[in-house]
């Protein structure tokens, strides 16, 4: 049977969502025998060997545009996923998507801080409500940690958020028209770059090269070549046939997924408190997701990827 475009976009980010969902579980997994820095390294390293060739042709930039996707990388990759592979050394994966989820939130607060817009009180009514959830989740008593570290663990996490809303903020005022391979190349060349020193450090103290094994490399390729390069065609390929609401949708369904994978594989618990912490961030997105999508940064950032997902003819 022949798929149209949209089953095939449909297709497309529902395994887009399953490679980041169960992303988390699998990183916290190789993260109990290999330092983070060696992982984010030797991942983004491979991933940019392999988006080389397929960038070659295209891949002169402007030196002004340099310095500007250098600051995207900061705030999108170096930054943000930092964050978050410290986050999961300390927290149970499964708070990373809950947390995750709620990015939309924090384009309001920013929206308000910087732009000086006043949302409509349905969106700040389902704001309240979902950071009531991200409190809950933030602080649910969990047997196995302590309560210092989950927290400490949390706070990296949401502050992986604030950065990635940072760098959609950022994209605003960034607006670089260059084919979608040459972006993504420079950004994970620039990526490897800002972890290679981190990553000498950790190895001299480490000495995590020598004990680099199996699970350690399992993360790094999956990294590389799924949660890198195969995710990003997929959702590249997706938002150019989908609209927001509907890609929106599977921002539900990867917290599940994460869960399916992190209780056997970690053997990390789903607590009354973790659902209810759940059920507050959903509720508040549900609540004002129909503002969302007509918020100014949605229409921005899909004027973006159109640009950025242009053919390269």
């Amino acid at each position: 049977m022949k798929l149209s475009k949209h089953q095939k976009a449909l297709a497309a980010v529902t395994l887009c969502t399953v490679i980041w969902s169960i992303a988390a579980p699998l990183f916290k997994w190789s993260l109990q025998t290999t330092p983070p820095f060696t992982l984010l390294f030797l991942r983004f390293l491979i991933a940019t060997l392999i988006i080389l060739p397929i960038a070659w042709k295209k891949i002169n930039i402007k030196f002004d545009d340099f310095w500007r996707l250098s600051l995207l990388t900061l705030t999108g990759i170096s930054i943000n996923i930092g964050l978050v592979y410290f986050g999961l050394s300390l927290s149970p994966s499964i708070n990373a998507p809950i947390i995750s989820s709620t990015m939309p939130v924090y384009l309001v607060i920013g929206s308000i801080i910087f732009l000086h817009e006043i949302p409509k009180k349905k969106i700040i009514f389902g704001t309240l409500v979902s950071l009531i959830g991200v409190l809950i989740i933030i602080f649910r008593p969990v047997d196995h940690l302590s309560l210092k570290g989950l927290i400490t663990g949390n706070v990296y996490f949401i502050l992986s958020v604030l950065s990635l809303a940072s760098y959609t903020l950022l994209l605003k005022w960034f607006k670089p028209h260059y084919p979608s391979t040459t972006i993504v190349f420079w950004i994970f060349f620039i990526a490897t770059i800002t972890f290679f020193p981190f990553f000498v450090h950790e190895a001299k103290v480490t000495h995590s090269l020598a004990h680099l094994d199996s699970r350690g490399w399992f993360g790094i390729l999956y990294g590389a070549l799924f949660s890198s390069i195969l995710a990003q065609i997929f959702y590249n390929f997706s938002v150019k046939q989908l609209n927001a609401a509907e890609v929106g949708l599977f921002t539900y369904l990867g917290p599940v997924i994460t869960a399916l994978v992190a209780i056997p594989l970690l053997h990390e618990q789903i607590t009354f408190a973790y659902l209810l912490g759940a059920l507050f961030v959903f509720l508040g997105l549900f609540i004002a997701e129909a503002k969302f999508k007509y918020h100014p940064f949605h229409h921005h950032l899909t004027d973006i990827e159109d640009s950025w997902l242009e053919s390269d003819s």
